[in-house]
C-alpha cells in the first residue's frame, strides 16, 4: 500500500482510496476498536479496507464515498477531523 502517485501508470493498482487515521496510540489492551468504525460504515453500505499498525489503525474508503462515511462515523458519535 502506497500513494496512489506512488504507483507506476502501468502497475494495476486499485485507485481512489481515502484514509481515516483512528486517533492513537491505542493500548493493546483495546478491544472492538475496529468493529466501533466498522459497523456504522457497513449499516450505510460503505465498503472499507481496513489496515491496523503496531499503534493504530486505519480505515480506507472509496472517494465516492468519502462524505458518506463522514457523516455515518459522526452519527454514531465519532467525529471526522479533516487533516490538510
Amino acid at each position: 500500500m502506497c500513494r496512489a502517485t506512488d504507483v507506476p501508470e502501468d502497475v494495476r493498482a486499485e485507485r481512489g482510496w481515502r484514509a481515516l487515521v483512528i486517533d492513537g496510540p491505542l493500548d493493546f489492551a483495546l478491544t472492538g476498536i475496529l468493529a466501533q468504525i466498522a459497523h456504522p460504515l457497513a449499516d450505510a453500505g460503505i465498503p472499507i479496507f481496513a489496515l491496523s499498525t503496531f499503534d493504530t489503525d486505519y480505515v480506507l474508503v472509496k472517494d465516492s464515498d468519502l462524505k458518506r462515511a463522514i457523516n455515518a462515523l459522526g452519527e454514531a458519535g465519532h467525529p471526522v477531523q479533516s487533516i490538510p
